[in-house]
């Protein structure tokens, strides 16, 4: 393999099996909420928080884990994310409770951060500008896959298993067979602790395959900024989860939800501050890369992006199986169209944007997002069959597709291959703010509005029976509510409770995804301000694997 060692595409190979993972994290859980609620005994505001502490965890620690790239070396940080993610992947699987697997989840997102910021960072030093494109394109098709794929093998994983399966698996079925095929470790049961072995594949063709891509560069950390950015996102996440649970009121004593969600805004005003004045030294957000016109407005998108994914799968995901009765399996399947057409649509725009600019594929795949998003909130009833959602699913397919590749193109494409650690870190962490942010926004959202649906279809479907049956009724779904939903798998509610709870469900969900679909339409229109087209051909051949082959020996000598 030794004439593999520094191959661009090589390289691809390898970061895109980590980076998979990673992502697949993300979104494989909003599929198994139900079934987790059920055998975890939890709410939904706790389930919010399992997929929150990763996304949390991740966000935070993006921009360091980009500085330790470049201060260690981005193949070193690699590997160690791997490890790391391996790890807490198998002891997310055996958590006995929601309090443990959040912990673990946690643990996840510090391995997630230490090997995302690393696979930007390397594509861009070892690709030349015009071939970004097609690497990008490979690269968004591995995110956009990963990203909607999650609840189609996390339905597959929970029908054929339960929720823990979710995290002993994050590689596609090609990879199993090829780990199982070799047998890797023997003393572990055929298709259990998956991600294992699928890590220590990864971290051997790390070694194997990738050079040390370090440009030289000494850093010192800002600790005070990881702090001030993890406190503040902190408070606004706990405050958006579990505002719902206390009425967006009072906590305890003087504390309370209005207050928490307060600090955490004054917080990120204080970081901002405190990161303007170290500009001149070693700023945990360097705003120079800002400058550039196309990072700064692929930093907005990739947010809303985030936002629109992960607060358009979460309710959609729940409506599939608590309102439908969908299987984990069923309803993973009712969202595999999105994830297949986007897996070939990717390359293809990663391609073209390359030889026309990124301006105009971003416009039309943010647009057909939307509108798939919207056609599903519209076609969506309590009694909705699954094939009236394909038509939808192909429209946010071609969309999602042609939005991950040109976005980061148009994002890189300035970059000073010597920033890039940083660049990636920034971008990446915009991205991870958006899922916390949509997420938790979207959840916060989907609470309240269960709580006034659920009571006002309670009022209206018992306004027949007598009044003290009519009461307690309804006093029984204000208190679920207020308690924290358990919206749990398995069957379908029927008779009058399934007809409060279906109807009420629907109600709640078409407003909440109003929310992402109006976000991901101001992103949409902000890419008509995008400066340039396609990389120019002077370009050719600058920053090519050549060049970055060489650094590395000049930086250890």
């Amino acid at each position: 393999m030794k004439r593999y060692r520094g191959n661009p595409w090589a390289v691809l190979l390898v970061v895109s099996l980590g980076f998979f993972m990673t992502l697949l994290d993300l979104t494989i859980v909003n599929i198994a909420i139900p079934n987790m609620i059920t055998k975890l005994h939890a709410s939904l505001d706790d389930i919010l928080w399992v997929i929150n502490a990763y996304a949390l965890v991740l966000a935070v620690l993006l921009i360091t884990a980009g500085r330790l790239g470049d201060l260690l070396g981005q193949r070193k940080m690699f590997f160690i994310g791997v490890v790391s993610f391996t790890l807490a992947s198998a002891a997310c699987g055996l958590a006995p409770s929601a309090g443990w697997l959040i912990g673990f989840r946690a643990l996840q997102g510090i391995g997630a951060a230490l090997l995302i910021p690393q696979t930007l960072a390397m594509l861009t030093m070892v690709f030349p500008p015009e071939r970004r494109g097609a690497a990008f394109g490979v690269w968004g098709a591995v995110a956009g896959v990963a990203t909607i794929a999650g609840p189609t093998l996390g339905g597959l994983l929970v029908t054929a298993f339960d929720w823990r399966y979710i995290f002993f698996i994050n590689v596609p079925v090609g990879i199993i067979v090829l780990i199982l095929t070799v047998v890797l470790i023997p003393d572990l049961r055929a298709g259990f602790f998956i991600n294992v072995p699928v890590g220590i594949i990864v971290l051997i063709l790390t070694v194997v395959l990738i050079p040390d891509l370090r440009a030289g560069r000494r850093h010192r950390f800002d600790i005070s900024g990881v702090i001030l950015a993890s406190a503040a996102l902190l408070l606004i996440c706990y405050g958006l989860v579990d505002g719902q649970k206390y009425n967006w009121s009072t906590v305890t004593s003087f504390i309370s939800i209005p207050l928490i969600l307060g600090a955490g805004v004054a917080l990120l005003a204080v970081f901002l501050l405190v990161q303007a004045r170290k500009q001149d030294a070693e700023p945990l957000l360097p705003f120079v890369l800002f400058k550039d016109r196309n990072f700064a407005l692929m930093n907005f998108v990739a947010g809303a992006i985030a936002i629109g994914m992960l607060g358009i799968f979460l309710p959609f995901s729940i409506y599939l199986q608590s309102v439908l009765g969908f299987s984990a399996l069923k309803a993973g399947l009712t969202l595999a169209p999105a994830s297949v057409i986007a897996m070939f649509v990717a390359p293809v725009a990663g391609r073209m944007s390359d030889r026309i600019g990124g301006k105009y594929i971003l416009l039309t795949g943010l647009t057909l997002f939307s509108i798939g998003t919207a056609w599903i909130a519209f076609v969506a009833g309590p009694d909705s069959a699954w094939y009236v959602f394909l038509a939808p699913q192909v429209a946010m397919g071609i969309g999602i597709g042609c939005t991950f590749a040109p976005m980061t193109t148009v994002a890189m494409r300035g970059i000073n291959p010597r920033m890039a650690g940083a660049a990636s870190g920034v971008f990446n962490t915009t991205r991870q703010v958006g899922s916390v942010i949509g997420t938790a926004g979207v959840g916060a959202l989907l609470q309240n509005r269960l709580a006034t649906a659920l009571t006002s279809q309670a009022r209206q479907r018992t306004a027949s029976l007598p009044p003290p049956v009519r009461d307690k009724i309804i006093s029984g779904f204000q208190g679920a509510a207020k308690g924290g939903l358990e919206v749990g798998s398995g069957h379908r509610l029927t008779g009058l409770g399934g007809q409060i709870f279906s109807h009420g469900f629907v109600d709640a969900m078409r407003p909440t995804m109003l929310v992402p679909i109006v976000i991901l339409l101001i992103a949409a229109a902000s890419c008509l301000l995008i400066r340039g087209g396609p990389v120019p051909s002077a370009d050719r051949g600058a920053g090519g694997p050549a060049e970055v082959a060489e650094e590395p020996t000049t930086a250890r000598s």
